[in-house]
């Protein structure tokens, strides 16, 4: 009787092991697998434009292919950020969603005389800054062929830049509405009549400047003072056990305040409370 022959089984374990060995590698070439953790981003020092191969250029807006997460009316999935006629022509036919209210306006006033009025004048009129130095550049928006483009176009416009002008998406999309809503009030085509002018003087701070990033991918987290209970014999005098008027002991420790000093340790930390109010 002819002995049975081992190949078989031998050849069938080296099978196995080189499938399992070849896992690793045939999961890493699916792409979907890990999509939610290799998503379009910004890393930290990271430059950024729309030409993938500039590695001067500042980050201004979200990357490519991204949404923020508030949402976004013109995704970069959909409509790229190339400053072409195509792109920005592909956005005219979106509605402004804001008003024209006394507020929309003066939002709208702060973005323009910080990032348009050195081209386009404080009037619209291309008399700004860039012509008084020199420069052949000084387009009116005020004109017939500022006053024909929608409110599409303007915002759109700003978000990707066309010809010379560059992209301006470093203004956030709500407040671009605005910026729309201004530039309509100085073509006159506002019952509201524009305030002209810059919104502050510089190096003023506040309201006159805009405000922390509203469509950053992460939010800061909102401050909360934290909750807290004295050290067993602590006075509560030191800077970990104040500003809090509510500071409980734990039980079965005793008071943390005599009773004497409990009044002035009262006042002392109401009034590092409303340092933090």
């Amino acid at each position: 009787m002819k002995p049975e022959s081992n190949a078989m089984p031998v050849l069938s374990r080296v099978a196995r092991v080189a499938v399992i060995a070849s896992l690793p590698f045939s999961f890493s070439a699916c792409t979907w697998f890990s999509d939610f953790k290799n998503q379009p981003r910004l890393e930290p020092w990271e430059s950024f434009s729309v030409n993938v191969n500039d590695t001067v250029a500042p980050p201004r807006f979200n990357p490519q292919m991204s949404v923020p997460m508030q949402g976004t009316l013109a995704a970069g999935l959909h409509v790229s950020y190339t400053p072409s006629p195509l792109a920005v022509d592909s956005m005219s036919g979106l509605q402004n969603p804001h008003p024209v209210t006394e507020a929309s306006l003066d939002n709208g006033r702060m973005y323009y005389s910080i990032n348009c009025a050195m081209c386009h004048g404080v009037l619209g009129d291309g008399n700004g800054t860039m012509k008084e130095a020199g420069y052949n550049f000084y387009p009116s928006i005020i004109n017939e062929s500022g006053m024909s483009r929608s409110d599409g176009y303007i915002w759109g416009i700003m978000r990707n830049g066309r010809g010379l002008m560059p992209n301006y998406a470093r203004i956030e999309e709500d407040d671009r509405w605005d910026v729309v809503n201004y530039v309509r009030a100085l073509q006159g085509r506002t019952d509201i009549k524009p305030v002209i002018g810059a919104h502050g003087m510089p190096g003023q701070n506040g309201t006159t400047v805009p405000r922390a990033s509203a469509t950053a991918p992460a939010l800061p987290a909102p401050f909360s003072a934290p909750e807290i209970r004295l050290t067993p014999g602590s006075s509560g005098k030191n800077a970990a056990t104040t500003g809090r008027d509510k500071m409980s002991s734990p039980s079965g420790s005793g008071t943390a305040h005599d009773d004497a000093g409990h009044d002035a340790d009262h006042d002392e930390a109401a009034s590092a409370q409303e340092m933090f109010e």
